[in-house]
């Protein structure tokens, strides 16, 4: 299948480890401009070197000038894949209006300037792909992970509004909704659980392995192929959506 993605620019977020850095190399295997993004610098141009067409910003979201900076590197966007890390485990009953605001920065705040940045281009060009990566905590708040929960459900409700926005300019806005999936987010909430319960971090492994259908984490690169697709030429009549890439995980349809 032809996915439509040679010649055109994607900026990845976060993109210097994990299900960024997945992304980033599955859409630069099917010949997208990939700019790639993160605080590590060095990480961010190791990666890009290894690619048939990439360059690499290192950049802060969180600073005012951040996204700016960033779209003004990659210049003319056609993809932009909303990603980064998350805020640190917490229970809804402790956190209070300052952490609230700090995990809205990155999760929400930043991302929504990234829209605003390169929107009004693709809207002109007629084609643009807008994906963000949440979590499964958008349809089934994870116990522990409060700030995500309220940051990421945040984010989901802002891209199924502007979906319906810009469908009929010929940009797509989806949201990829990741489960366990083995990256060092997920190590340090497996970490963060066996501390908190008392128990080693393979049985806080093993636990979570047995309530996934497929009885396994998942592999990046599962969620890189997804994540391509949904910001390919291929998928121009997939908008307004939240895919789950979590093995079966969630019980819901």
């Amino acid at each position: 299948m032809d996915l439509g993605l040679t010649g055109r620019t994607a900026v990845v977020c976060a993109s210097t480890s994990g299900l960024g850095e997945a992304t980033a190399r599955a859409l630069a295997a099917e010949g997208a401009r990939v700019v790639v993004s993160g605080r590590r610098t060095e990480r961010a141009e190791a990666i890009a070197a290894e690619l048939d067409d990439a360059v690499a910003v290192g950049v802060d979201l969180t600073d005012p000038d951040g996204p700016d900076r960033l779209v003004a590197a990659a210049g003319e966007v056609d993809v932009l894949v909303l990603n980064s890390g998350g805020p640190p485990p917490s229970v809804a009953a402790d956190v209070d209006a300052d952490q609230i605001r700090d995990a809205l920065v990155p999760l929400l705040l930043a991302q929504q300037r990234l829209v605003s940045l390169v929107l009004p281009g693709m809207r002109a060009r007629g084609w643009g792909r807008i994906l963000g990566v949440g979590s499964t905590g958008v349809v089934a708040p994870i116990p522990g992970l409060a700030l995500s929960n309220i940051g990421r459900a945040a984010l989901g409700g802002y891209l199924k509004t502007l979906a319906t926005e810009v469908a009929a300019d010929g940009v797509t806005v989806n949201l990829l909704l990741p489960g366990r999936i083995a990256t060092a987010r997920t190590e340090s909430i497996d970490a963060a659980t066996a501390e908190r319960e008392g128990i080693d971090v393979a049985a806080a492994q093993a636990r979570a392995t047995s309530q996934i259908p497929a009885r396994r984490y998942g592999r990046a690169e599962e969620f890189g192929a997804v994540a391509t697709f949904l910001c390919s030429d291929a998928a121009s009549f997939v908008t307004g959506t939240a895919t789950r890439c979590d093995g079966g995980q969630v019980p819901s349809l």
